[in-house]
């Protein structure tokens, strides 16, 4: 019987200082386990440093390297379903360039594949030391909140590092939405998901493209990905202010007869007009952003454009 091949599916943006240090893990980590023939897969997704550069040195010089480098920065989300589109091995793991995603994880979760009781092995920190205070209070606050809101299983702390069977990567790819959140993906195809603990790790080197306010939006994009109950909240909300204003139309109809005072209160009226047209407006606001996506959708763009690759045995999407 073969080797099974295994596929390192790796999105990078200005990883310039962390790309050798990668692979020289990724060596490490491919000597020892020797029965699995490895594919790296570089996605270059529009770098403005020497990330591409440093791929081609690498691939020239190591068959196993293949790259995939786009014509602009298409996002991560992007990236990563290039890279999981064009990976042909009967395992493929997904994980950042910056090495917060151990490789030293690998071996133990191709054994816990092979043990034949799941499909896929996720990696989800335990702890997030070094991590800014107010960031890892956020991250635990959308968690929660995605699982309620979707009804999926999101663990605290997951990560998009995991090793996945073929079954999974090719249903995976049967989702071509162009507004994409990987981890509510990866829990929406189902299949049997065993979590791997570790202990947080700070990267590598160079500095995280994510601010704050990036990851708020990718919380908020994800919830709207994922889930409809925002546009019930804002349901819910204009029948409870309707009955609050019927009810309140009664009472003014009420003092205004027995108190023959109709002018009065003209300050607290404004301020109900203004909270009334708040509400208003963020709930439009809600509405707008699910058909912001829908407008994405029907454009029907491709979700990336590659400017250049070593890859000949696919077509790209």
């Amino acid at each position: 019987m073969g080797k099974k091949q295994l596929s390192i599916v790796v999105p990078m943006y200005n990883e310039q200082e962390t790309i050798e240090l990668l692979y020289k893990e990724l060596n490490r980590v491919a000597a020892d386990m020797p029965d699995y023939t490895f594919e790296y897969l570089f996605v270059n997704d529009g770098s403005k440093d020497h990330t591409l550069d440093i791929i081609r040195r690498l691939a020239e010089k190591d068959d196993r390297v293949h790259y995939l480098s786009f014509s602009r920065n298409f996002g991560k989300e992007a990236a990563l379903y290039a890279g999981l589109s064009h990976a042909s091995g009967d395992y493929v793991a997904a994980m950042d360039a910056d090495l917060q995603d151990p490789p030293s994880l690998l071996p133990e979760m191709a054994a816990m594949l092979e043990a034949g009781d799941c499909d896929n092995v996720a990696a989800r920190r335990v702890n997030r030391k070094g991590e800014p205070k107010i960031r890892s209070f956020f991250a635990r606050c959308f968690y929660k909140l995605m699982r309620h809101l979707s009804g999926m299983e999101i663990a605290d702390g997951a990560r998009d590092y995991r090793l996945m069977k073929r079954q999974m990567v090719d249903s995976i790819l049967k989702i071509s939405e162009y507004n994409r959140f990987s981890k509510g993906i990866f829990a929406w195809v189902g299949y049997e998901t065993k979590w791997l603990e570790y202990e947080n790790v700070e990267r590598a080197a160079g500095e995280t493209k994510w601010s704050f306010f990036k990851l708020v939006r990718y919380s908020f994009d994800g919830i709207i990905n994922f889930s409809d109950v925002p546009l019930r909240i804002s349901s819910y909300l204009g029948l409870l202010l309707t009955a609050f204003s019927f009810l309140a139309i009664i009472a003014e109809v009420i003092r205004a007869l027995v108190f023959k005072d109709p002018v009065a209160g003209w300050p607290s009226l404004v301020c109900i007009i203004t909270f009334i047209g708040g509400i208003q407006l963020f709930c439009m606001g809600i509405m707008g952003q699910y058909i912001a996506k829908t407008y994405m959708e029907v454009k029907n763009r491709p979700h990336y454009i590659v400017k250049e690759s070593n890859i000949s045995r696919r077509s790209f999407d």
